[in-house]
């Protein structure tokens, strides 16, 4: 039998009390609509204030309502990734608690989905802050569509659809929601961008600021180096081991044709020990590299884990 639920919409929620109802009732008259088999996921991230007993409230009377209850918070990331874990439908909408997406916009993108294994909305017209907010957005997002080779306008917008293969045993880490697109696409997965309605926050406190801001930034490195290096690390390790070890090399070299050659004193020469750290440096990022090697080996043949992603096998 195939699966009974045809649309997930997975929503983390922290502190949000006030929105709760007004979410609810404004996603139920949009799903309700689409004569689509749904469900709706509420992850409640540990929150401190009445979050949870309203939606223990409305679940008693909707059985399509599921609530998920953290012990404490941890974090937007771990509150998607138990959405997407218990989820059952074949598409899987994701959006923010706060009513600053739209549900409205949810049927423009499942429209959009039937050409892309990922969709994207696109907050053009931001309700935020100009300089505290939408300023390093931008700035962010050009980084990350380079970093990555990803090219979205707006990689903080939750609100997005994927089918069920692209987020199911996804394992997500840090601030790293944020890049499921990027990851996906190293298996092959088409990603589109839909523009989409961002409104004013009404109730409540946003829980962004510089300190996520310089998280997601260290996160952008971890899936840079997964997204190239991580079936061959002794490139991204190996070339900078070989560069730097290769210009200590040529230091000792030039030394030693001075001593040997010009007769010149080089033992007190602070060009002698730049010559020796930078070969010692240079081992080591390779010696590193041979490790990673190793390491990225024992984790897929131990796991049986391929290196690649099939699409599909015609006459096998």
């Amino acid at each position: 039998m195939g699966n009974s639920i045809e649309l997930s919409i997975v929503v983390p929620m922290y502190n949000e009390e006030g929105n709760i109802v007004l979410l609810y009732n404004s996603l139920k008259s949009i799903l309700d609509n689409l004569n689509k088999r749904y469900e709706i996921i509420c992850v409640d991230d540990g929150s401190v204030d009445r979050t949870l007993s309203i939606l223990k409230s409305l679940a008693k009377d909707d059985e399509k309502l599921i609530v998920i209850s953290f012990r404490k918070n941890f974090g937007q990331t771990a509150a998607l990734s138990a959405g997407f874990d218990y989820s059952k439908g074949d598409l899987i909408v994701t959006m923010d608690g706060d009513l600053q997406n739209d549900p409205e916009d949810i049927p423009k993108l499942l429209e959009k989905a039937k050409e892309f294994d990922v969709v994207s909305g696109w907050r053009r017209r931001r309700k935020d802050h100009f300089l505290k907010r939408v300023v390093p957005s931008l700035i962010a997002n050009k980084l990350i569509s380079f970093v990555t080779g990803v090219k979205l306008h707006d990689y903080g917008c939750t609100l997005k659809v994927y089918k069920k293969e692209v987020v199911k045993n996804l394992k997500l880490y840090g601030e790293m929601h944020r890049f499921i697109p990027a990851i996906a696409s190293w298996r092959g997965i088409s990603v589109g961008e839909v523009e989409t309605t961002h409104n004013e926050r009404r109730f409540g406190k946003s829980k962004y600021g510089i300190s996520r801001a310089a998280r997601v930034m260290l996160d952008l490195f971890t899936v840079k180096f997964l997204l190239s290096f991580l079936t061959r690390p002794i490139q991204f390790f190996g070339t900078p081991g070989l560069l730097v070890g290769g210009v200590g090399v040529l230091i000792s070299l030039y030394l030693t044709f001075l001593k040997l050659f010009l007769g010149r004193s080089i033992g007190n020469r602070p060009l002698l020990l730049l010559g020796i750290l930078l070969i010692l440096v240079g081992t080591q990022l390779i010696f590193m590299g041979l490790l990673g090697e190793m390491l990225a080996r024992i984790y897929h043949e131990g796991q049986s884990k391929p290196t690649y992603v099939i699409r599909e096998i015609i006459n096998a």
